[in-house]
């Protein structure tokens, strides 16, 4: 029996595990994937205190780190269900069940995609969510962006150091980017922008990505296509517990916690209005505070 098992191995959930831990909880950490989340996926981080300039990957290298040293332990393990039993939970996983007093739940968001077909297939054949990850694979080349947003344009201002021309494809008139990362784009010469746009149609060739098709109308011949749309919560193994909202987030209040007493919900996969690594970190403190009070009365 644990005191608190934390699901999700990106920075909120790190930063619970090490205040739970240096209170002498009985704690466990369950990653599905990667320790670090899409942390790893991020070029360059200058806004985080204490930090002048570090990429993504060596931050989270650097937390998990700090998981070591500390000994909390941890394993890389799907989590198929919550089953609540009276005041136990039972977290169940791909190969074990597991059970607790206490839930923090910080599995994060994915990248949105496009629905259009052949969009799975053509992950990792031409179609990408990560610049850090593939940008190197298309240097010299023609590619095309999707997004409006504050991460496309960064991730296209990372990309157009590589690529030799970038289609920077946005539905509407005007992005909804900082005006800093928008006047950067309109001074890079090889990025041309297609305001009003869409991707409608992805056209392959010996199954990799070849072409686009833009409004129903041209074509576009790219080597790639990196979709950069916004997010969608990892909560889909929630479904049955009623503490989402219709867009998948989990609801807590002002503790990180749900409605369920003793499951607490931090990070990128909770209902707030700010999504920074600070508040992520700042989240996975106050509900492994709350918890740790909770677990001395």
């Amino acid at each position: 029996m644990y005191d608190l098992i934390i699901i999700g191995m990106g920075i909120s959930g790190i930063s619970a595990a090490i205040y739970a831990k240096n209170s002498n909880l009985n704690v466990l950490i369950l990653e599905e994937k990667t320790p670090g989340g899409l942390l790893n996926r991020i070029n360059e981080i200058n806004n985080y205190p204490g930090l002048k300039k570090i990429t993504g990957s060596e931050l989270s290298y650097q937390l998990f780190e700090s998981i070591e040293a500390l000994k909390i332990p941890y394993k890389i393990d799907k989590v198929l269900k919550i089953i609540l039993d009276n005041e136990i939970k039972i977290v169940k996983t791909e190969k074990e069940e597991y059970k607790t007093k206490n839930i923090i739940i910080a599995t994060g968001r994915k990248n949105r995609t496009l629905n259009l077909e052949k969009e799975q297939e053509l992950l990792g054949h031409g179609i990408s969510t990560c610049a850090l990850c593939d940008g190197n694979l298309y240097k010299e080349k023609t590619i095309a962006v999707v997004g409006g947003g504050n991460t496309a344009l960064e991730e296209t201002l990372y990309l157009s150091n590589l690529a030799s021309k970038i289609y920077l494809i946005h539905r509407r008139d005007t992005f909804r980017a900082e005006q800093t990362l928008i006047e950067k784009i309109k001074q890079k010469a090889n990025i041309e922008i297609l305001y009003n746009s869409e991707v409608t149609k992805l056209i392959e060739e010996q199954n990799r990505l070849n072409k686009i098709e833009i409004n129903h109308e041209k074509e576009l011949s790219v080597s790639a296509l990196f979709i950069f749309i916004g997010f969608v919560p990892n909560n889909d193994f929630l479904s049955s517990l009623d503490i989402l909202n219709e867009e998948g987030y989990i609801l807590v209040n002002n503790n990180y916690e749900t409605k369920i007493k003793g499951i607490y919900a931090v990070g990128d996969c909770i209902k707030k209005e700010y999504y920074q690594l600070i508040t992520a970190s700042n989240d996975g403190v106050v509900a492994s505070i709350n918890i740790i009070k909770n677990n001395k009365n």
